[in-house]
């Protein structure tokens, strides 16, 4: 009855949110870079409508987010909308571009960091879908989605990568793991409590618990059955002869291609 999507990509997740903006049976939570960045959305007053208002939560961070930062906004904010909401699954896109030393981001999360979102959500033992998502440093993104298939089932990989096909993609240090860099973070200690005080805010106007059930879909009207297309058999072919006029495929019209097969035909033979 409640699923709550989560996503730790870089970019806004606009598409998920808008799909479930008026309504209170799937809470979508993004921890995104806001501002001159695409596409640009998800402010955090942008919190949903109808129904589904207060059921959206946008979480606005500048550049430069780390492992310690990010961890500490993202369990205070997910803790409380466990509480208010309840879901019975989960669904988290685990996008890697926020990732350090992405091409297109510019957060600075370790693999672990960023794996630690998972691990906190794991804890809750609610059934949990884990996706994928963005990410353009590619090899990044494999140790970053091979670490966290490994959190999500409960393994604990060593951290020097075997050797494979594509070992040397992974030079010079052959790590499962990559050290952040050495950027400032542009997420001062005030901007981040003002974010989680307004998010909490927002979060303490919930009901606890959605009580609004899930709309049956109309049965079909009954009528008579339409005979089952066999779908081993070849569908029959229409002769789509050209004759060298002009056509137009909006105004296709099944005797006008038969007579002008024929014409052609007949001029093959006269020939």
């Amino acid at each position: 009855q409640r699923v709550l999507y989560v996503d730790i990509d870089v970019h806004h997740g606009d598409g998920v949110e808008e799909a479930f903006f008026t309504t209170n049976r799937v809470m979508t939570v993004s921890f995104h870079k806001y501002g001159d960045f695409f596409p640009g959305t998800g402010h955090i007053t942008d919190v949903g409508a109808g129904e589904g208002k207060h059921y959206a939560v946008n979480v606005p961070l500048s550049d430069g987010i780390d492992d310690d930062t990010f961890r500490d906004l993202f369990q205070c904010i997910i803790k409380r909308v466990m509480e208010v909401y309840q879901p019975e699954v989960v669904v988290l896109q685990c996008g890697a571009d926020s990732l350090a030393g992405d091409r297109l981001g510019c957060f600075n999360l370790s693999v672990k960091g960023h794996a630690d979102c998972l691990r906190f959500l794991r804890s809750f033992n609610i059934p949990m879908m884990v996706l994928g998502g963005g990410g353009y440093t590619i090899r990044n993104v494999a140790r970053c989605w091979c670490y966290e298939t490994a959190v999500a089932v409960g393994v604990e990989p060593d951290n020097k990568l075997p050797y494979n096909d594509y070992y040397e993609y992974f030079g010079p240090d052959y790590n499962l793991h990559i050290q952040p860099r050495i950027v400032e973070n542009l997420n001062t200690t005030k901007d981040l409590e003002n974010i989680k005080n307004m998010i909490l805010d927002h979060l303490s106007k919930l009901e606890h618990v959605p009580n609004a059930q899930f709309h049956e879909r109309p049965s079909d009207p009954e009528g008579p059955e339409e005979k089952e297309e066999d779908m081993d058999k070849r569908p029959a072919q229409r002769s789509r002869l050209w004759s060298g006029g002009a056509y137009d495929s909006d105004t296709e019209d099944p005797d006008n291609m038969k007579t002008e097969a024929n014409d052609l035909s007949a001029n093959s033979i006269m020939k």
